[in-house]
């Protein structure tokens, strides 16, 4: 299983330094874009890069292929009309940001693929092929979604990929992985963007632009991202978001009426340095190895919400 072919299919940041990191991970890899100027851009990069979708998934067919989705959610559903139609059992995975919506298109367009969902939680505000870089996971968590019914051998297949681009993997339920990203990934987007926006101010007055310096530049980094990047997976898991944002919002109205009742802000700051204070101490999780047997997926999911991760087979 480690030595497996991979095929991405999409050569923006994500699939364009998977390509990179499977390739100097010694895999044999092949990718498409939609692009014929990226796909030769990646070409002279010396990379295998085609605009030739269907050839693509021939080929990982023939090969039993791991095939990786890395293109935007709305662009997912004719990507699996192709699956479903060239390589209809093809091992299949994915990289985008939301999980539930994902394997919901892939049920109706592409329900014969042994599919298991993966995110490596890994990027930069930049986007593109020339973005990608091969150390781009190195470090991250790859979540490989664990719901009941996952198929194990893919499963290993999804947990070796995030390995060999090295990235240590987190196993969770897919809806719980999409409630957790809209806390820490979407929800992060919105803000950046309203945060860039106040400080901007009025379009005459660059005076809070030129005072500002690190606090404003690290809370509106994302804010760079390509905006129908963060459209396409705000939107794509909106419901989860929802709750996210009405919660921030709370939070704001609560901290509001105490600034204009009382002055205070200490609830505010002190929850926010707290809260600050265990994320940095999840920066160094516990490491399991295990064994996939039949029966092992609830206790893969209560491992990652422990905050655990796994490194390796036991």
């Amino acid at each position: 299983m480690g030595e497996r072919a991979l095929c991405v299919i999409g050569t923006g940041l994500i699939g364009g330094s998977l390509i990179r990191a499977a390739d100097k991970a010694g895999r044999t890899v092949w990718g498409t874009s939609a692009s014929e100027g990226t796909a030769e851009q990646a070409r002279a990069d010396g990379y295998d890069v085609t605009t030739d979708l269907d050839a693509a998934l021939r080929r990982a067919a023939e090969a039993d292929a791991l095939v990786v989705l890395a293109t935007p959610l709305p662009a997912l559903p004719d990507v699996l009309r192709r699956v479903g139609e060239v390589a209809p059992t093809v091992r299949l995975t994915d990289a985008v940001s939301v999980k539930v919506a994902v394997a919901d298109e892939v049920a109706r367009y592409a329900p014969r693929a042994r599919y298991v969902g993966g995110h490596p939680m890994a990027g930069t505000a930049e986007s593109g092929w020339a973005a990608g870089t091969a150390g781009l996971f190195t470090g991250a968590p790859w979540v490989v979604v664990s719901d009941d019914g996952a198929d194990l051998d893919v499963w290993a297949d999804v947990a070796e990929l995030a390995w060999a681009c090295g990235s240590h993997v987190v196993p969770a339920a897919a809806d719980e992985h999409d409630l957790a990203v809209a806390r820490i990934s979407h929800l992060p987007h919105l803000l950046a963007a309203v945060l860039a926006a106040v400080g901007a101010g009025e379009p005459d007055d660059d005076l809070p632009l030129a005072l500002s310096a690190s606090s404003f530049a690290d809370g509106t980094r994302v804010a760079g991202t390509r905006p129908e990047l963060v459209l396409a997976m705000c939107e794509g898991n909106r419901d989860a978001l929802l709750a996210a944002v009405d919660e921030a919002l709370g939070r704001l109205g609560a901290m509001r009426g105490a600034l204009a009742s009382t002055g205070g802000l200490a609830a505010t700051v002190q929850a926010g340095y707290l809260a600050r204070q265990r994320w940095s101490a999840t920066r160094e999780p516990l490491t399991e190895h295990v064994t996939l047997r039949p029966g092992i997926l609830p206790e893969l999911r209560e491992l990652g919400r422990r905050g655990d991760v796994i490194v390796g087979w036991a």
